[in-house]
């Protein structure tokens, strides 16, 4: 992916690290050098430190940093800007954060349509050109926004609609190598598997410890990345949702990888070689190619048990978040 031409102005003293000062690279660093890397939160200043190319959001981000002081001024201009209206509102802040957000980094911002759209094909479809269109509004152009979508099957017929118009998508809550190829066949931008919840399964329902080797999640990353390559999709593989830098590092070379503020820190201390462990060049020769219709995407995701229960979690998840930060909106306008 090529970086956009935009530049920044930093304000920030940034105290640097022993791996710094004797100029060795950090295992940060190293990644950087084979992965993109997306910074995975809502704060502003976390960004401006770690220099990704790419930010994603979501409500549950959100949330963590929307009733923060230094936020209050983005708040208050969306609730005085929505005409009194809780929904109109909650756009204007989620578009406020990616306009600011897109001011720090070089490149796109991952702004969620609400997870209670997700059995719902042209709801999303409304939603995604309404966020759109705020950006555009501002003067943002939308190659730097992606639509952040859930992975259902719904969620895909809207994003094949929503891509055919130039708007590009994020596929998020994917846990499963079907969400993945129909994601592709319907032309998004972007997939994010989520890591960390599907280790987080196997943890529970086995009571089995895993190696960042034999990570579920990272298998399954690796699967869709090299089924992917194999067949010559250009839809982009994100790796999301980690738990520990391990399964970072199993993924180097992986398209994308969003991290979380605890992790890039970590990355940034560490000194740790890092080897190219997803390699285009490299895929399975044994995958076959595979299509799903409706019935058969149904199926095959009510066959795995992981896939349909953390589907479902994360969509209640980042739904009742969203209701929050609503709840933070009429708050606010109430005043």
């Amino acid at each position: 992916m090529q970086p956009f031409a935009h530049q920044i102005k930093t304000k920030f003293t940034f105290k640097f690290t022993p791996i710094q000062r004797q100029n060795m690279p950090s295992t940060l660093d190293q990644l950087k050098t084979m992965t993109t890397i997306v910074a995975d939160t809502g704060d502003f200043g976390i960004m401006d430190q770690y220099k990704p190319q790419d930010a994603t959001t979501n409500p549950s981000l959100i949330l963590k940093v929307v009733e923060k002081p230094e936020y209050q001024s983005l708040v208050d201009q969306a609730i005085q800007d929505s005409g009194e209206n809780v929904e109109r509102a909650v756009d204007l802040l989620l578009t406020a954060f990616g306009q600011e957000i897109l001011k720090i980094i070089p490149g796109r911002v991952s702004t969620e349509v609400p997870a209670s759209l997700s059995f719902n094909v042209q709801g999303t479809i409304g939603k995604a050109r309404e966020l759109i269109g705020i950006y555009e509004e501002n003067g943002i152009d939308r190659e730097r926004i992606l639509i952040k979508i859930a992975t259902t099957w719904e969620g895909i017929r809207a994003a094949d609609a929503l891509e055919k118009e130039g708007i590009h998508c994020n596929m998020t809550l994917m846990f499963a190598l079907p969400q993945a190829v129909a994601s592709a066949d319907a032309g998004a931008q972007l997939i994010s598997p989520f890591v960390g919840r599907i280790l987080d399964w196997h943890r529970k329902n086995t009571g089995q410890e895993f190696s960042s080797m034999d990570d579920p999640g990272v298998i399954s990353v690796r699967e869709i990345f090299n089924y992917y390559k194999k067949f010559g999709y250009d839809t982009e593989v994100m790796g999301a949702s980690f738990r520990n830098v391990g399964e970072i590092i199993e993924l180097a070379g992986c398209d994308l990888l969003t991290i979380g503020p605890d992790l890039l820190t970590e990355l940034q201390n560490m000194d740790v070689a890092v080897t190219r462990k997803l390699d285009p060049a490299a895929t399975g020769a044994d995958l076959e190619r595979i299509t799903y219709d409706e019935e058969k995407f149904r199926w095959d995701m009510n066959q795995d048990a992981m896939a349909t229960e953390k589907l479902a979690e994360g969509i209640r998840k980042f739904s009742d978040d969203l209701d929050k930060v609503r709840t933070i909106a009429a708050r606010k306008l109430a005043k």
